[in-house]
C-alpha cells in the first residue's frame, strides 16, 4: 500500500508541475490535489497510521496543494492579462527610427510622433538607427537597438 500511496503523491506532483506548464484552467492542478491527498492517504494507512494520523495529514497536504494551485492561477491570471495597446505604455515594443542621434537625449519617430529617448543599452545610435522601446518614463522612452527579426515584422 504503501508503494501505492507513493506513486500516486508522484503522479500528484506531476499533475501540478503540468498544471504550470499547460494551459488546462486548473483541471490537472486539482487532480494532482486529489492524487496528493490520495496519496498521502494510502501511505500514512500503509504504515498502519491511524484515523486521526490519516486526516490530519491528508488535511495538511491539501491546504498546501490548494495554496500552490491558487500560486499558479494568480500567476496565470496575471501572465493571460493583455498588455497595454493605448498611451504612452503601449509603445513598448515599437520599432521606430533615430532622427536625432541621443547626447545624452535624443528624438525618435514612433507611430507617426517624435519622442524623446535615451538609450537603455551603451549602445552608439546614429541617425536612421531602428530601435526598439524597451521603457517609458513619463514622456521620456529608453530604446535600443532593433534586432533584424524585430525588423521583418
Amino acid at each position: 500500500m504503501v508503494l501505492l500511496g507513493t506513486a500516486l503523491l508522484c503522479v500528484g506532483v506531476g499533475l501540478l508541475v503540468a498544471e504550470a506548464h499547460v494551459p488546462s484552467s486548473g483541471a490537472l492542478g486539482l487532480a494532482g490535489v486529489v492524487a496528493l491527498v490520495a496519496g498521502s492517504a494510502i501511505a500514512v494507512q500503509g504504515t498502519r497510521g491511524g484515523a486521526v494520523l490519516i486526516v490530519a495529514v491528508a488535511a495538511i497536504v491539501a491546504l498546501a496543494a490548494l495554496a500552490l494551485v491558487a500560486v499558479i492561477a494568480r500567476a496565470t491570471l496575471a501572465a493571460a492579462r493583455p498588455r497595454a495597446l493605448t498611451g504612452a505604455e503601449g509603445l513598448v515594443g515599437h520599432v521606430g527610427v533615430v532622427r536625432s542621434a541621443p547626447a545624452p537625449l535624443g528624438q525618435v519617430f514612433i507611430d507617426g510622433a517624435l519622442w524623446r529617448v535615451k538609450p537603455c543599452l551603451p549602445d552608439e545610435l546614429e541617425v536612421g538607427d531602428a530601435v526598439v522601446v524597451e521603457r517609458v518614463q513619463g514622456l521620456l522612452l529608453s530604446v535600443r537597438r532593433a534586432e533584424e527579426w524585430e525588423l521583418e515584422s
